[in-house]
């Protein structure tokens, strides 16, 4: 017995040169006293009382649904510098401010006098009570029922207003207020192509997925946001690299250029046009106006994947997945689930269903070499544009999330809108069997 202790326990000195195994590329995990890659003490997020003999236990982590970046003794994960996004768990995914916040944007649903009063409100307690600067698109304010009125002409004035595409407003808004429909969200994610502050919008619209908010309580509401007092849920979005071949067609006489050489081709390259967009649900690549089907290659980091027969495919994020992406027979998920969604458009095929990628992984959509029409992409339903042979559009994941502040939380919010917005499930409930007396 005393032998197969001695052979079962190590030495002192092989727990010493065992232990505290360090791996400077995991720096948020600190090993301590392991032996055979079993670790009595560890921490994650703060180093451990000295002397504590408490069993480790799992806690929250911004490294995802697993907090180890460690496998055994001698096994981590290779950090990579140029990390997309992490992962949080939704439940701690809080609001808090460096410091108080000063300026907000309003966004207003255009061409809806239903929600002038509200807006009118709104800048007047966000201006008169809380001194804040509003700004406001410079359209907002020609309507003439805000033009006209006299008693809204003072708050009007301390207005700073901007015209998209002209004027950048990204560095001076802390925080946004959207009043409307969901596109008032998707335009709010167009106006900043970098951080986009946190935004709150109010259920003012049609469907209302994505606008948790009921305006009639938006005095306490707005200033438990300026307080800090508000969950988040990071919509991830999608970053898009659109490349364009320029070509210019020749002076041609007769079939005959200048220099007397018979023409076979009347289009010459000139140079590349490079355009790129943040994008919160979808882009979509279709086959525009022509009868036939769209044609084009999807590549995966480099390698192709399928091609793409049918009326087109879309490629969304989370946030997407309810959109046209769930009217083409695709899944829906949550916006936490790190993850990009490929559904094509009535596909030409039986077996063409909808896939998930992962988040960080580069695609890229040409078209097909024997493609007999072009195609046509478009980003959130704006920017539609001719795509042609040589033409190239690169998505991957942003580094940029859209922080949408909840009602709740972003699990009970999102099922919520699942159910009142679309009706998820619902149907009549079975009756149970009489009980027999």
């Amino acid at each position: 017995m005393e032998m197969n202790r001695e052979k079962l326990c190590p030495s002192k000195a092989d727990v010493s040169s065992d232990s505290a195994y360090h791996c400077s590329t995991c720096h948020d995990e600190e090993w301590s006293n392991t032996s055979r890659g079993r670790a009595k003490s560890r921490s994650l997020s703060a180093s451990p009382a000295l002397g504590s003999t408490k069993e480790f236990r799992r806690t929250r982590s911004l490294h995802g649904p697993c907090p180890v970046t460690t496998f055994g003794p001698k096994a981590c994960m290779l950090q990579n510098p140029k990390t997309i996004m992490h992962i949080q768990d939704p439940a701690s995914q809080r609001l808090t401010w460096n410091k108080p916040p000063k300026s907000v944007l309003v966004i207003k649903k255009i061409r809806d006098a239903s929600l002038l009063q509200p807006f009118k409100e709104l800048c007047v307690y966000l201006t008169e009570e809380n001194n804040m600067i509003v700004y406001v698109e410079k359209k907002v304010l020609e309507d003439p029922a805000i033009a006209n009125d006299d008693n809204f002409g003072p708050v009007k004035k301390k207005f700073c207003t901007f015209r998209e595409d002209y004027d950048d407003i990204s560095n001076q808004i802390d925080f946004i207020i959207c009043l409307g429909g969901d596109g008032t969200l998707l335009y709010a994610s167009s106006l900043f192509q970098g951080s986009v502050p946190p935004v709150m919008a109010f259920h003012l619209g049609s469907l209302g997925f994505l606008t948790p908010f009921n305006f009639e309580n938006f005095q306490s509401q707005v200033t438990q946001v300026i307080e800090g007092n508000a969950a988040l849920v990071l919509r991830s979005r999608l970053k898009v690299k659109v490349v364009k071949e320029y070509r210019e067609k020749m002076t041609v006489q007769n079939g005959i250029e200048e220099n007397g050489v018979v023409s076979t081709n009347l289009e010459k390259e000139v140079g590349k046009q490079i355009m790129q967009y943040q994008v919160l649900n979808e882009v979509v690549v279709d086959r525009g106006p022509s009868s036939y089907l769209s044609n084009v290659d999807v590549f995966l980091d480099g390698h192709l994947i399928t091609t793409v027969q049918g009326d087109g495919v879309i490629v969304s994020t989370p946030t997407g997945s309810t959109a046209y992406a769930a009217a083409a027979g695709a899944s829906m998920i949550h916006p936490n689930v790190p993850a990009i969604m490929i559904t094509p458009i009535c596909p030409h095929s039986l077996s063409f269903r909808p896939i998930v990628v992962p988040a960080g992984v580069e695609l890229k959509i040409m078209l097909s070499p024997d493609a007999r029409n072009t195609a046509w992409v478009s980003f959130d339903g704006r920017k539609r544009q001719e795509i042609c042979h040589g033409d190239s559009i690169s998505i991957t994941t942003s580094c940029y999330p859209l922080p949408s502040i909840c009602f709740r939380d972003p699990v009970s919010d999102w099922f919520e809108s699942l159910a009142e917005c679309l009706h998820w499930n619902v149907r009549k409930k079975q009756n149970n069997f009489a009980v027999e007396e």
